[in-house]
């Protein structure tokens, strides 16, 4: 598949790139990526929740009141869980949510959602560039060159860039990752994609093993 490369400022350079079907032109796998998803979100969560149950709240352990002839139900611990103030029953606890996913799937579902990105029309090729020094407004300019200002984007990297991840740091819509570090969250979370030439065999690279 064949897709034109823009130069920084959103203007065609006359050179095209050329992107494997069998990374952006393949029959979408939904399962795959509802399960990478999946993944992904779980990690992203803590597991640090506690609540204190019954054995570990402070307080007396004597009898409230008599067993019988009350008119009211038992009771024999202010800790009881139908007291106010008292232990929760089957209250969360710390756990990990880690959950084990396939290399072949995962690497499947990254395909899947860079095929329906492309599918989209929403893949754009930017030959590389760098900025002399981090500067919001420079990249902020590159995605308005691209129409992209308002929409979410992710841009991929060949490798490290500092001034380029910085520039873009402050800018909610807008997320910059290596090509390493592309995920099937990001990419679909993502209206637009943006590779630079170099992230483009980076990819195939690493999904192709």
């Amino acid at each position: 598949m064949k897709v034109e490369v823009l130069d920084r400022q959103g203007k065609s350079t006359g050179r095209k790139v050329d992107l494997s079907d069998d990374i952006f032109g393949i029959e979408p796998n939904e399962h795959a990526i509802y399960l990478d998803v999946k993944q992904y979100l779980a990690h992203q969560r803590q597991g640090t929740h506690k609540a204190k149950e019954r054995a570990e709240i402070t307080g007396s352990t004597r009898k409230i009141k008599k067993q019988k002839g009350t008119g009211t139900a038992r009771a024999g611990s202010i800790k009881s869980p139908v007291f106010r103030g008292g232990g929760r029953i089957f209250g969360p606890r710390p756990r990990q949510y880690d959950q084990k996913l396939n290399k072949n799937v995962k690497r499947l579902a990254r395909k899947s959602a860079l095929s329906l990105k492309s599918q989209d029309k929403a893949i754009y090729v930017v030959e590389d560039f760098d900025f002399d020094t981090p500067k919001t407004k420079d990249f902020k300019s590159f995605l308005q060159s691209l129409g992209l200002e308002d929409k979410k984007s992710l841009v991929v990297l060949g490798g490290l860039n500092k001034n380029v991840y910085l520039s873009a740091r402050n800018l909610k819509r807008s997320q910059v990752v290596t090509n390493s570090q592309l995920n099937t969250y990001s990419i679909l979370n993502a209206n637009s994609i943006v590779l630079l030439e170099s992230a483009v065999e980076g990819i195939e690279s690493n999904l192709t093993k």
